[in-house]
């Protein structure tokens, strides 16, 4: 066998078995997957009281109307620059988190608009839930940096407590009660900080009905 045959030959056996490595260890590691955590190796979607999928508790939703306007039985997420790509002039996405456009808003501190748009925004929320405008968390007014994060800091969540309890007749105790259920610690104790999830607090505050 001439010096090209063997190169040709050691080339294709090696394509042979580096492919069928790949697809072992892609089936042994869904395999695993399956197995081991079904529910995040599906996405960690989450259903209603219904058994209907709503989403999944590793995005966020918008909790708000046709306007983009707070509907005030629910705990608002923080704000997303994630909006769908196909939106139009005539028909706009007011919503964000739209998965197929993770995006932060890449505005820097200094940004004029940005200012701006936090200042108003710190008015607005301070007026819905009836706090000052100092209380109001940073999280509440800017986007992460995915526009994806389903979570929010339980300051944020503290200062919505009164109002989804009088818009739902629940007492604070129990809308407290969810939050905490919601509230995911430091990873490993020490890593990041305390957050909660707003789409499965709001699935929670759904399914008392």
């Amino acid at each position: 066998m001439s010096l090209n045959l063997r190169s040709y030959w050691a080339g294709f056996k090696a394509v042979v078995v580096f492919t069928v490595i790949v697809i072992v260890y892609t089936f042994v590691m869904t395999g695993i997957g399956q197995l081991g955590m079904p529910n995040q190796a599906n996405g960690s979607m989450i259903t209603n009281a219904d058994g209907e999928t709503v989403g999944s508790s590793l995005i966020g939703q918008s909790f708000t109307d046709a306007d983009g306007n707070a509907l005030p039985q629910y705990f608002q997420s923080r704000p997303s620059a994630a909006t769908d790509p196909n939106a139009t002039e005539e028909e706009p996405d007011n919503q964000g988190y739209a998965a197929n456009a993770s995006t932060g808003t890449n505005y820097g501190h200094s940004e004029k608009s940005l200012i701006d748009s936090v200042t108003e925004l710190r008015k607005t929320i301070a007026e819905r839930e009836g706090v000052s405008v100092k209380d109001v968390p940073a999280d509440a007014t800017t986007a992460s940096s995915s526009g994806l994060d389903p979570n929010i800091s339980p300051a944020y969540a503290a200062i919505q407590v009164k109002r989804v309890a009088k818009e739902r007749g629940l007492s604070e105790e129990k809308v407290e009660e969810l939050v905490r259920k919601n509230t995911t610690g430091r990873g490993l104790g020490f890593i990041g900080e305390s957050v909660v999830n707003v789409v499965t607090l709001n699935r929670d505050l759904d399914a008392l009905k």
